[in-house]
C-alpha cells in the first residue's frame, strides 16, 4: 500500500519557469515537451523540495528568489509523517505541505507543515518519500545500506525471522560488553575504592559508636567539668529551702511556707476563697519538700571523678575524629553510622566484581556464539535471495535494450583480525546491528566486462534502465512511495521503448511514478501526461505545465513521433500507442 502521494508542486522563478503548477497522478505521470522547454526543471524542483543543493544560478534572472512548494498526501502513520511531526510539523487535512526558497544570493530556507525547519530535515524525509534516478542525480538503491535493506525485504521471512533474533541478541551483547568493559577498565579504581572503604569501616568498627552517643558525652563532659560548682549551688539551694542543721536560728523557705499554711488553716472554714488559697499553699509546701529532697540527692550523687572526665574526653575525641572523616558537624556521629551502612553495601558490590566479570564473560561468549549462528543464517538467506533477484533483474534488462547485461549481488564480509568478530564461513568477521554482510549490486553491461558497482558500471542512460529494472523487481519490497526517473529511456527506441513504458506502468501499480521522457512509447503508458512548453512574449520566457487529455494528448504524442502535430500518419500511430497501452494495462 502506498503511504504517500506527491499530489502537486508549484514552481516559481526557477530557471525558465516563471510560475507553474505541476499536478501529478497517484499512478504513472509522464512529463514531456520540446528540448529546452524546462522538463528537467521538474526534476530539479523536486530535488530542491527534498533537500537538494541550493544553487543561486537556478533563480530566474530578475527575480529575488525561487520558490518550490509541494503537497504530499500521506497517512498519519507513514514514516515521513511521523518524522515531520517529531520536528513540530502538522498535517493539513491529511497532507504535508513542504516549501523551499532559494534566494539569488544563495540563502536557502525550508518549511514543513507550516514550521520553519533546517534544510537537513528535507533530506531525512526524502529517504522515505522519493527515489530519484536521473542522469546526474542517483539516489535510493545506489546506497549500499538501501540495497541491503531492499534485499532483506525481498527475501521476506527467510531473513526477517533470523534478523529479529539477531537484533535482540546484538543489543544484549552491546549491553553486556559495555558493562564488562566498565568493570574491567576501572578495576584499579574500584580496588582502590574498596581498600578505602575497608579502612574506614574498620576504623569505625574499632570505635563502635552508638547513635546519639556524641551528644550524650558532650552533656556528661559539661557536667563533670563543673562538678564542684554544681554541688555547691545544690547545697546552697537545699539550705535555702530546707534549712541548715548547723544554723538552728536560720530561716528557710519550707518553715515560712508551713507557717503561712497554718495561719490560713485556722480560719479557712469562714471563707471558701481563703480555703482555696490555703490548699495552694499546702501544695507549695509539698513541692518545696520534694525539690529540697532532690537537691540533697543530686549533691550526694554528683560524680566529680577526674578519671571519668578524662575517659569521657578521650571518647569524645575518638568520635570527633570519625565525624571529621566520615560525617558532618550538623549530624554528628549519626552521619558516620549512615556512611558505614552505605559503605558496607558498596563494598559488597565491589567485592562481587570478580564474580560479575566471570558471569558477564560467559554471557558475552554465549551471545557471540549465538550471533555467529544467526549471522550465518542471514548470509545464507541473503545469498539465496540475491541469486533470485539477480536473475529477475537480468531478465528485465533483456527487455530494456540491454540484452547482454548481467546483474549480480556481491555479499561479502570484512575479516576481523582481532578475533572478536562473529564466525561466518569458519572465520571471524566484523559485524553490526544487521549482521556481518556487506551487500552491493554489480553490473556487467556486456559479455567479457567485469562486474562493477552499478554506479560505476553503467552509463547514465544504462544506469536509469538498470535502476528501473531493479525497482520493478523490488516493487512492493522497497517502501519508497514515489519514484522519479529522468531520461530513463536515453538511447532506447522501438520495441525496447515500449518495454520501458510497460515496466514503468507495472511499477506504478504499487507506487507513484514520475518520468521525464522524450519517447512517445513511454508517455503512452502514463495515467497522466504533462506538457512543459514555453512561450515568448518578446522579453520574458515563461514555461507552463499543462495536463494533456484527449485530443491534446494525441497531438503531443504525434509531435513526439514525427515532429509534426498534424501529421495524419503520426496521429494514427499515436492513437495506436494509446490504445495498445490501455489494452496492456
Amino acid at each position: 500500500m502506498v503511504f504517500c502521494v506527491l499530489e502537486e508542486m508549484r514552481i516559481r522563478s526557477l530557471g525558465v519557469i516563471d510560475d507553474a503548477v505541476v499536478e501529478l497522478s497517484p499512478g504513472f505521470t509522464a512529463v514531456t515537451g520540446e528540448t529546452g522547454a524546462g522538463k528537467t526543471m521538474v526534476v530539479t524542483s523536486l530535488g530542491l523540495l527534498l533537500g537538494g543543493r541550493a544553487d543561486p544560478a537556478l533563480v530566474r534572472i530578475g527575480s529575488k528568489a525561487a520558490v518550490v512548494e509541494g503537497r504530499i498526501v500521506m497517512r498519519p502513520d507513514a514514516p515521513a509523517a511521523v518524522r515531520a511531526e517529531e520536528a513540530g510539523a502538522e498535517l493539513d487535512d491529511g497532507a504535508l505541505l513542504i516549501s523551499r526558497t532559494v534566494s539569488a544570493e544563495g540563502r536557502s530556507r525550508a518549511h514543513v507543515g507550516g514550521r520553519s525547519v533546517p534544510v537537513g530535515l528535507l533530506g531525512e524525509l526524502a529517504d522515505d518519500l522519493v527515489a530519484v534516478h536521473g542522469q546526474t542525480d542517483q539516489q535510493g538503491l545506489l546506497r549500499p545500506a538501501r540495497q541491503r535493506q531492499a534485499l532483506d525485504r525481498y527475501a521476506g521471512d527467510a531473513v526477517a525471522v533470523p534478523l529479529e533474533k539477531y537484533g535482540a541478541a546484538y543489543r544484549r551483547l552491546r549491553t553486556v560488553a559495555a558493562e564488562l568493559e566498565e568493570i574491567t577498565t576501572r578495576a584499579r579504581e574500584r580496588a582502590q575504592e574498596a581498600d578505602l572503604l575497608r579502612f574506614g569501616l574498620d576504623e569505625i568498627a574499632a570505635v563502635e559508636p552508638r547513635p546519639g552517643e556524641d551528644a550524650e558525652l558532650a552533656a556528661e563532659a559539661e557536667r563533670l567539668g563543673h562538678a564542684e560548682s554544681l554541688a555547691g549551688a545544690a547545697q546552697l539551694a537545699h539550705g535555702a529551702l530546707a534549712g541548715d542543721p548547723e544554723d538552728p536560728e536560720g530561716v528557710d523557705a519550707t518553715t515560712l511556707v508551713a507557717g503561712a499554711h497554718r495561719a490560713l488553716e485556722a480560719v479557712r472554714s469562714h471563707d471558701p476563697a481563703l480555703a482555696s488559697l490555703a490548699e495552694r499553699i499546702g501544695e507549695l509546701g509539698i513541692l518545696l519538700a520534694d525539690v529540697a529532697g532532690e537537691l540533697a540527692g543530686y549533691a550526694d550523687d554528683l560524680d566529680a571523678d577526674p578519671l571519668r572526665l578524662a575517659a569521657v574526653e578521650e571518647r569524645r575525641a575518638a568520635l570527633t575524629h570519625l565525624v571529621r572523616k566520615y560525617g558532618s558537624a550538623e549530624d554528628g556521629i549519626d552521619a558516620v553510622l549512615r556512611w558505614a551502612e552505605t559503605g558496607a553495601a558498596r563494598l559488597l558490590e565491589l567485592d562481587g566484581d570478580d564474580e560479575r566479570i566471570t558471569e558477564l564473560t560467559a554471557e558475552r561468549d554465549a551471545l557471540r556464539a549465538e550471533l555467529s549462528g544467526l549471522a550465518q543464517a542471514l548470509t545464507d538467506a541473503r545469498t539465496e535471495a540475491a541469486q533470485r533477484f539477480a536473475a529477475a533483474v537480468t531478465a528485465e534488462l533483456a527487455s530494456l535494450a540491454m540484452p547482454h547485461a548481467r546483474v549480480t549481488i556481491d555479499i561479502r564480509q570484512t575479516e576481523d583480525p582481532s578475533g572478536e568478530g562473529v564466525e561466518v564461513g569458519g572465520r571471524p568477521v566484523a559485524y553490526g546491528p544487521t549482521g556481518a554482510d556487506e551487500v552491493e549490486l554489480l553490473l556487467a553491461p556486456h559479455p567479457g566486462a567485469a562486474p562493477r558497482p552499478i554506479a560505476k558500471g553503467a552509463s547514465g542512460g544504462e544506469l536509469s534502465r538498470v535502476m528501473l529494472a531493479v525497482e520493478v523487481v523490488f516493487a512492493g519490497s522497497d517502501p519508497v512511495p514515489t519514484y522519479l526517473f529522468d531520461e530513463v529511456d536515453a538511447g532506447v527506441g522501438g520495441k525496447a521503448a515500449v518495454e520501458v513504458g510497460r515496466r514503468l506502468a507495472k511499477l506504478a501499480r504499487s507506487a507513484q511514478v514520475v518520468v521525464v521522457t522524450h519517447l512517445p512509447q513511454v508517455a503512452a503508458f502514463a495515467d497522466r501526461q504533462l506538457l512543459v512548453e514555453k512561450t515568448n512574449d518578446g522579453s520574458v520566457t515563461r514555461s507552463g505545465v499543462t495536463v494533456l487529455e484527449g485530443e491534446a494528448r494525441v497531438r503531443e504524442l504525434s509531435r513526439m513521433l514525427a515532429g509534426q502535430e498534424d501529421s495524419e500518419t503520426a496521429r494514427a500511430h499515436a492513437e495506436e500507442l494509446l490504445a495498445a497501452a490501455r489494452a496492456d494495462g
